[in-house]
């Protein structure tokens, strides 16, 4: 296959910069951005380029020659008058016999160009665009796509009122047959996307290659800034698809937008606050923002495909406002259950893409090369955390939505909201913390105290440095204080939060686990404020890290002996008393409930627990 690569710009928006030279010469990191280009298709066996200059075409052709110093034969074609992007590929046209890639000569790009090939080879394709979302989708020309990636329609900006889109646009690298140059006109300016694909997408077979690998225009100050950054990161090279790249998955319901049970009308479609900024988080970040959702809604015959296809692009149209956007939605329409009315039969079966089973996961994979050990799942059902743990993936609870009520079953971390989860996972901010405590670990077991008024992150740091030390081969026991909490319905109002803890129980209780005996206690459950049937035991034997975690861990001078760190979880005044409100209400308190428990906790708990900070060795406190 050959590649046809555009090299006529100016670069006028690139002021000083390009003043002197082609935009396509403007450095990223060593070397032009054209040399990066040349080398990508080299990498892919692609020897054979064609570059159509213009403005300062000899800056460009003294530098490259005719491609042997780059390992490539390039040839080239002087446009005297600008032709768009798509005039000069007519004057070349008997040089095009067989399929060739288009390639501006003013974007970063680093994917798999194997892939890419492929894809438009297997869909006998006359043009294969690769695409993306983007954070502006409102201002840029959409694709839309069938199911099966054919494109259908190009809706050029500014979009029609009252309709929604999914967020895809032209990434400006194209895998065109020769078929294709027969609609463009000889010595006529025109442009691929503006006045060549529109015009025969109802003719040829016009295809989206959907990716999330590196392609970004460096066409402003601005831009060129932000790729240089990106290539010093190494960032580029991460993207293609040949390295593994992690992923956040996302529940819909309850973590995008509002929980409606059965959701089926568009109307019913809103964002939760906030959503948008946490996605716009995952976005900026090298995770992969990926929906996984049951929509059972299609069995059960409540909607049809097509309107839960608009559902959908309301919700991509939404955060695309926002500028934000999905990598993917994956949606399983099945239900087991059958032998209802309205049912759409076909669709009532067991299959395997439904949660907490993991084929959408599985797809999702095979589609952006995953990697499981790295990556989140998202959600506020006991259903999520399931489909996590199947799929070997770090599980993270919401309390929006359902609010994981419905799950006897621990996610690995649990967050008031998706802004708070994606905050902890790319800003990873107990990630200094862990590692100093790490560093000081030099016998076996080490002991670890973590205490702190409730709502400051103990269980969270205690999670976070566990998963770390595990990571490093090291076999970790977390014992959590809660578990001795008294049931609310056995507490008295004059005990304090020494005796609501039962902190004398707990000086006999935890020496014996450290000394590698067993305890067995009933859990604690928060939600329902009192004890569970479920039995958790605490055996310390042969761990090479115990770490003790709870309100008043810290609280004991007989535990603060036994302990070789200690460190106490500070949180801002305004951050905790927020935090613990949305606790508080997450239990179904109403508000007079919540501002009588935190007045009630201020007399009897918390100045006892802030003393405890005096004893600490290390400070955790989230910037």
């Amino acid at each position: 296959m050959k590649a046809v690569i555009l090299c006529g710009g100016k670069g006028t928006r690139l002021g000083s910069i390009a003043a002197e030279i082609p935009k396509p010469m403007v450095r990223v990191g060593n070397k032009p951005v054209l040399e990066h280009q040349v080398e990508l298709l080299k990498r892919y066996g692609i020897n054979e380029i064609l570059m159509l200059t213009g403005h300062m075409a000899e800056v460009i052709e003294n530098y490259f020659g005719d491609g042997k110093n780059f390992g490539v034969s390039i040839s080239y074609y002087r446009e005297n008058v600008p032709l768009g992007t798509t005039g000069g590929l007519k004057e070349i046209e008997d040089k095009l016999d067989s399929d060739f890639l288009v390639l501006y000569g003013d974007v970063m790009v680093n994917m798999n160009l194997s892939r890419l090939i492929e894809f438009h080879k297997k869909k006998k394709a006359a043009a294969t665009l690769v695409a993306h979302p983007n954070s502006h989708p409102y201002d840029s020309d959409i694709l839309e796509t069938d199911e099966d990636g054919r494109i259908i329609a190009i809706h050029p900006k500014p979009h029609e009122a009252g309709r929604w889109y999914h967020n895809l646009v032209s990434a400006a690298l194209y895998a065109l047959s020769p078929n294709i140059l027969k609609y463009i006109e000889r010595g006529v300016k025109a442009d691929f996307g503006r006045d060549i694909f529109p015009k025969i997408v109802d003719k040829e077979r016009l295809y989206a290659y959907r990716t999330a690998e590196y392609l970004k225009d460096m066409g402003t100050p601005e831009r060129l800034e932000e790729v240089n950054r990106d290539y010093a990161s190494g960032k580029i090279a991460r993207l293609n698809l040949e390295n593994r790249r992690k992923a956040i998955f996302l529940d819909r319901d309850g973590v995008i937008n509002e929980e409606v049970n059965l959701l089926h009308k568009i109307e019913d479609m809103k964002l939760i606050e906030g959503a948008a900024d946490a996605l716009a988080l995952i976005n900026k970040s090298e995770y992969l923002a990926i929906v996984v959702t049951n929509q059972s809604v299609v069995a059960r015959g409540l909607c049809t495909f097509q309107q839960l296809d608009e559902i959908h692009k309301k919700m991509e149209t939404l955060l695309g406002i926002k500028g934000t956007y999905l990598d993917a939605i994956y949606f399983c329409p099945h239900h087991p259950d059958s032998g209802y009315p309205g049912e759409v039969k076909e669709l009532k079966i067991d299959c395997e893409c439904r949660k907490p089973k993991t084929g959408m996961i599985r797809k999702a994979v095979e589609d952006f090369n995953i990697d499981l050990k790295g990556s989140f799942i998202i959600g506020d059902s006991k259903t999520d955390i399931l489909t996590g743990r199947n799929a070997g993936i770090t599980t993270i609870g919401l309390r929006t939505g359902k609010g994981c009520r419905d799950s006897d079953v621990k996610p690995d971390y649990l967050f008031d909201c998706l802004y708070d989860a994606a905050d902890f996972i790319i800003n990873e901010p107990y990630k200094k913390f862990a590692y100093d405590i790490i560093a000081k670990i030099n016998k076996k077991p080490f002991i670890i105290g973590i205490g702190g008024k409730s709502r400051s992150g103990k269980s969270t740091f205690a999670t976070y440095l566990k998963k770390i030390l595990e990571q490093q081969g090291k076999s970790v026991l977390v014992v959590e204080l809660d578990n001795w909490i008294l049931p609310k319905k056995e507490r008295k109002p004059e005990q304090n939060v020494y005796e609501r803890f039962q902190l004398n129980r707990i000086e006999e209780e935890i020496p014996k686990i450290i000394a590698g005996g067993s305890i067995e206690l009933n859990e604690y459950d928060h939600l329902k404020r009192g004890i569970c049937d479920k039995k958790v035991v605490y055996s310390g034997r042969d761990f090479d890290v115990i770490i003790i975690e709870g309100v008043v861990a810290l609280s004991s001078e007989k535990l603060r002996k036994m302990y070789d760190i200690k460190a106490f979880c500070r949180e801002q005044k305004d951050k905790f008393i927020k935090r613990v409100r949305e606790f508080y209400l997450w239990k179904g308190l109403s508000e007079g409930e919540i501002r009588q428990i935190i007045e009630e906790r201020e007399r009897d708990e918390y100045p006892l627990i802030e003393a405890d900070e005096k004893f600490a060795d290390i400070i955790i406190e989230k910037n």
